[in-house]
């Protein structure tokens, strides 16, 4: 009882953060300013001296020299890689995809997703540079306030909290209508109470919990997406209980493409588009290896590692599962139309599962169904920290109330984290309504949302490419540089902002006009004016020019880390010392 007495204090109770007037937290060296730290800050374990740093751990990593400062950079680089892979890949890929090639057809899928990589790429890219430069806490959020407006920083934190948040409930109603597949007989409050517990509890006691536990389940999700597509690959040549070689014949018969609203040339371009638009919403970005830069081992060193294989690799399961997907499925197969206009639960409404049926494979849609249960499950683990750190990002710069920043002596925002599972009462809703008309409105709120943090993201990295340039700060020396900029910024913004009003233009096809179809899609652009405006007005905030941006702060607290990393590893060395270590090394570097 005493031991769970003292493991629920370290949880609950609050260690309030050194705050510089920067709002970057530092390091203490040992009787240098201690004295004029008030007692119960110089009192935090926190605050780590050098020299009382304990290098000595069994694993030759240690667990105590990357408690610098006020969260604890406690996240290795192969966390880091299945974080953000973890983070992007949701039930979308393999569900609701289904809606869009039926909306447009497989080459339309095919062509939507690849189009749309190719801007996320572009951001991607474009956010990776500034993280890699300054991996503080959330920090394409607070470098937008530094580079260029105070109160973009306000709109773009609170953007992204909304769109982390809301995607907690899109979660959780997911994770039960997956166990609908199965059976029916119990009432949806039971999976989301318990969900929200176990995302409480891994969020609330170790990042580095959350690390492991995402770590897991993201390898899982990788497996999903890799054995569906060999799954397709398998079957297409013939290696199916029909002995049937199928290959492209959906692309045949009932072709390539189709006509969404209107026919015709037009009607063909509205399946294109209504493909694009899944896109944006089904392709997340870079902001999830990004809101790990402020808890991550050696950042300068493993997050452009990081940026580069998540790049490539969400590449590939995004565009060859939308290649897959109208391989082994007709746009306008009976069982695909009647699951998406009945809203079959679960994996009922994939097309791979459709097509798992239709070849008479029994076994393994409920092995489908039992991942995508965990998928959605990590994705929901992911939002929950991800929004919990940019409630604490803003706390910390003063744009949310300020006990949002504390935290407990495992370095977890608990506050942040309570607030950010408040969320997930929204799925509460399906109570009431059905399951599809709760995700249908999320989905159209987070897909403006996400368009949004996009276009903040490309705004303040044209004006951080601005300023190092008038500063003289050598982009050649950053450990990654982005190719083509700042044009690509540009150009990737570009797109962005018009996807942004693109995205819901169906509501003002005639016919189509509904007040609630409109706000959901267009809800948060006028939210984040809204936004900014009374920030800009309520503080007076100023806009920077670049010879003002300040690039500097923070950067003391990472090559301080980075002194004691690279000390430790002169001392221990790097070499893996065990099985799973050398396996780890080889498949997300050291």
């Amino acid at each position: 009882m005493s031991r769970f007495l003292k493991n629920f204090k370290d949880v609950f109770i609050p260690v309030a953060p050194l705050v510089l007037p920067t709002g970057e937290v530092e390091i203490v060296p040992r009787n240098s300013h201690m004295a004029s730290i008030p007692s119960n800050q110089a009192d935090n374990k926190n605050l780590k001296t050098l020299e009382d740093i304990d290098m000595e751990t069994s694993s030759g990593i240690s667990e105590n020299i990357f408690d610098i400062g006020n969260t604890h950079r406690k996240l290795l680089n192969r966390h880091i890689q299945l974080i953000g892979i973890g983070g992007t890949i949701g039930v979308a890929l393999f569900v609701a995809i289904g809606t869009a090639l039926s909306h447009g057809g497989p080459l339309n899928l095919f062509l939507g997703f690849t189009f749309w990589s190719i801007p996320i790429l572009m951001v991607t890219a474009t956010c990776a540079e500034m993280v890699c430069y300054l991996p503080i806490s959330s920090p394409f959020i607070r470098l937008a306030g530094r580079c260029v407006d105070e109160a973009l920083e306000t709109t773009a934190g609170w953007n992204f909290w909304f769109l982390e948040g809301s995607l907690i409930p899109f979660e959780l109603t997911l994770f039960n209508t997956l166990i609908h597949y199965w059976r029916d007989d119990y009432s949806a409050a039971i999976p989301i109470a318990v969900q929200v517990v176990l995302y409480f509890l891994i969020n609330v006691f170790a990042v580095k919990l959350y690390g492991e536990s995402e770590f897991w389940l993201a390898i899982g999700k990788v497996i999903l997406a890799v054995g569906l597509i060999c799954f397709t690959f398998i079957t297409m040549v013939g290696g199916n209980p029909q002995h049937d070689p199928y290959g492209f014949r959906y692309w045949r018969d009932p072709g390539v493409m189709n006509e969404y609203i209107h026919t015709g040339s037009l009607g063909r371009f509205q399946g294109f588009l209504a493909c694009v638009i899944s896109a944006c919403f089904t392709i997340a970005g870079p902001e999830y290896v990004s809101m790990v830069a402020g808890e991550a081992v050696n950042p300068r060193k493993n997050l452009p590692n990081a940026y580069k294989q998540v790049a490539y690799r969400l590449t590939l399961f995004f565009v060859g599962g939308a290649l897959c997907v109208g391989i082994v499925c007709a746009y306008n197969d009976p069982l695909l139309l009647d699951a998406i206009s009945n809203s079959k639960p679960g994996a009922g409404s994939s097309p791979y599962v459709i097509a798992m049926t239709n070849m008479h494979i029994k076994v393994l849609p409920h092995i489908v169904n039992v991942m995508l249960i965990t998928s959605s499950f990590s994705a929901g683990n992911s939002y929950t920290y991800c929004s919990s750190r940019t409630l604490y990002a803003l706390a910390l710069n003063g744009k949310a109330p300020f006990f949002f920043a504390y935290c407990n002596k495992n370095g977890v925002p608990i506050y942040a984290v309570l607030a950010s599972l408040c969320w997930a009462m929204l799925a509460f809703l399906q109570l009431g309504e059905t399951a599809r008309t709760v995700l249908n409105w999320i989905v159209n709120l987070v897909t403006a949302a996400q368009l949004m943090n996009f276009l903040i993201i490309c705004v303040t990295y044209w004006h951080f490419f601005r300023a190092c340039k008038v500063q003289g700060i050598d982009r050649n020396s950053f450990t990654f540089k982005g190719w083509g900029q700042p044009y690509l910024s540009i150009v990737a913004g570009t797109l962005v902002f018009i996807m942004l009003w693109v995205q819901g233009y169906t509501v003002f096809i005639p016919g189509g006009w509904s007040v609630t179809s409109f706000l959901f899609s267009y809800l948060m652009i006028f939210i984040d004016i809204a936004i900014f405006l009374f920030w800009k007005v309520y503080k007076r905030t100023k806009y920077r020019i670049p010879a003002e941006v300040d690039l500097v702060s923070g950067l003391s607290e990472i090559e301080e880390h980075e002194r004691i990393y690279y000390a430790h590893l002169e001392k221990h060395g790097d070499d893996p010392v065990k099985w799973y270590d050398r396996v780890s090394a080889i498949l997300f570097g050291k």
